[in-house]
Order: C-alpha cells, then structure tokens, then sequence
C-alpha cells in the first residue's frame, strides 16, 4: 500500500489522470443510464462506445510507451498483440451466438457452416466458457511475445532491425488470418455478436458496463506500468535505453528484462482489444494491418513518450481528431497523421507533454 500511495505522490499528472477515471467510470455510465434524453447531461450510447473504445486504445498505448519509451524498444507490431486478444474474446462472442445465427448451428459458427466445416477445429474447444476466453486474451498475445522476444532478444537483435521484424509479424499474422482455412473467418473476421455473459450486448446497460471496465482497465494498466517503471526493473529498462552495453558490461541478463517486459506489454495490448471488441461489435485481420501499429508509435509519440499519461493523451487527442477529420476530409487524413507524425519529431522529440512541461519550467 505504501508503495502505491509513494508511487502516486511523485505523479501528479498520473494521479489527476486516476482520479478522471475513477470519476468517468461512474459518471458517464450514469448520465447514460439516469439521465432523460432530453437532458443537456445526457451521454448518448453512440459517444459512450466511442469513448469507451478511445479508451481501449489508451491502454494499448500505455503497453506501447512501456516498451518503446523507457526500454528502448520501437515495436512496429504491438497491433498483432491486440488483434489477438481482439480475437479470443470475439471467439467467446461468436460461441455464445449458438442457434440464434443465420444458419441456426448451435456449435459451429456462421462462416463455418457457409464453407462447409463439418465440426468445431480444436482450437475453438473451451472458448465458451469466459474465464477460458479471458485467459486466452492474455495468454496467447504473451506467449507469441515470449517466443518472438526469446528469438529476437537473445540474437541481440536490436534498433531498426528488430522494429522491422516486429513489422514483419505483424504482416505475417495478417497474411494468415485473412486465409478462410485457418478458422477465423477470413477477411470477414467474427462478427454479428449478441451477448456477453448473458447480458445483450446492444443494451445500454451492457455497454455502460464495457466503457466502465475500459476506464479501470485503463487506470490499473496505468498503474502496473507505473509501479514497473518506477521500481528497480524500471531504472533497469531506462539504463538498457540509454545504454546497454554498459549494462550488459556490469553484469546484468538483458535479455531477461527486455524479454518480461515486452511480455507484460503484450498481455497488456491483448486486455485493451479483449475490451475494444464487444464495443465495436467486430474483429478481422485488418487489426494485424502494419499500418495500425505505425497509428499506435504516432499516439505515443504525439503525447509524449516515457511519460505514460502522454500515451493516453496522443491516443485519445489523435482518435478524437481521426474520428472528425475521417468525416471533414477523408482523402487527406492520412496526409495530416503522417505530416503530424514527422513534425512532433522534428520539433516536439517529447509529444505535447514535453511542450507543456518546458512551458511550465519557464513560467
């Protein structure tokens, strides 16, 4: 306890960021659910979600910093980490459809019957069960980072070289996934969910409760990562950052570190796509697309890296501006985010984070 309440003390923009989830986490559910339409108070259902998945991305932002801001690690591919966790809760979702889809199957999902599966593939077996499928979400994300960091790191494979094959795996599960023989519905992915946990997903209750989960996951996300950096193991990951030869010189297992800690930050971004799925009601292999995972270094990287409340800020100030100029002007969006990208690097190396704490310093 004691290590919490230090930890949050010498964070203040970390525990503001806390406390507006905490409070957002009952108050928006509850100008949704409490308030009449008519009231100027009232949240919507449809800004709710959105929120709610702005969230999600948050988190998976935070799992992005933690690697890429204080250990050094620019992943090109932690979009494949939330696709997969993406995918194991969508498996639950599509299990829990039973007889109510088109084809009235009460164990093989649509797309199956359609291409003429004959029976449920094994690795579909357990995913109907929920604490099954929330062990999957953070299960398999983990152990394809335990395999890839134990390959990679151990071959010292480092700076752009390993940002490549990160990119690489990414490409690769996109290229599988979108093939209808693998079982996950190709390029049309798992979707025409109906409810969770017996609850309809298209309820307002329901969805309520997901934007709440999201704001916690986000804040205990935040927390992990905060005790994690700012622990012994933290100073460890900036010192291999900055220097690891060094490091490496005076004995200690780099390999190790780098290896756990780009494995929790994996089950991290599983959680956040576990979350954005029953939210946007779908998941296919556009999620692996490299593309993704270049938007999720952009967040970070406008926020401000190394500093974890600046993740949360880039990821949810670009969705925001994403989700307007897609409307405003959808040919010249991804003009405006790579514009964006190259000038926070020229001229904000520390995101809009950095700007406002040099800002502060000076006044």
């Amino acid at each position: 306890m004691n290590r919490f309440l230090t930890v949050l003390q010498d964070d203040k923009p970390g525990s503001a960021l806390l406390l507006v989830l905490l409070a957002a986490s009952v108050i928006v559910p509850a100008s949704n659910l409490l308030l009449a339409e008519t009231n100027p108070l009232h949240l919507p259902t449809y800004s709710m979600t959105l929120w709610g998945k702005y969230l999600c991305y948050a988190l998976l932002a935070v799992a992005v910093d933690l690697v890429w801001g204080y250990l050094g690690i620019l992943s090109l591919g932690h979009g494949a980490f939330f696709a997969l966790g993406g995918y194991a809760m969508g498996m639950y979702l599509m299990r829990q459809i039973g007889d109510r889809g088109v084809y009235g199957n009460p164990v093989l999902p649509d797309f199956m019957v359609f291409l003429n599966w004959q029976e449920l593939p094994w690795f579909w077996h357990g995913f109907q069960s929920f604490w099954f499928a929330a062990l999957m979400v953070v299960a398999v994300p983990a152990a394809l980072a335990l395999v890839f960091g134990s390959l990679a790191f151990r071959s010292r494979v480092t700076g752009v070289y390993l940002s490549i094959i990160t990119q690489a795996l990414t490409f690769a599960l996109l290229l599988a996934f979108f093939r209808n023989e693998m079982g996950f519905g190709g390029n049309n992915g798992l979707t025409d969910f109906k409810d969770i946990l017996g609850f309809n997903l298209q309820e307002d209750t329901t969805r309520a409760a997901l934007f709440a989960l999201s704001a916690l996951a986000l804040a205990g996300g935040y927390l992990a990562c905060r005790l994690i950096t700012t622990s012994r193991l933290g100073m460890a990951c900036t010192a291999i950052r900055d220097q690891e030869s060094r490091l490496r010189f005076v004995g200690y297992r780099v390999e190790n570190i780098k290896l756990w800690v780009f494995t929790f930050s994996a089950a991290l971004a599983g959680v956040a796509g576990a979350l954005y799925v029953p939210q946007v009601g779908i998941i296919n292999p556009t999620e692996f697309s490299p593309l993704n995972s270049i938007e999720i270094v952009i967040w970070v990287a406008v926020g401000g890296r190394a500093s974890l409340y600046g993740a949360v800020a880039g990821a949810i100030l670009v969705n925001a501006a994403k989700s307007w100029l897609t409307v405003a002007f959808p040919d010249a969006w991804l003009f405006g985010l790579g514009a964006l990208f190259v000038l926070v690097t020229l001229f904000l190396p520390y995101g809009v984070v950095g700007l406002i704490q040099r800002r502060g310093g000076r006044a």
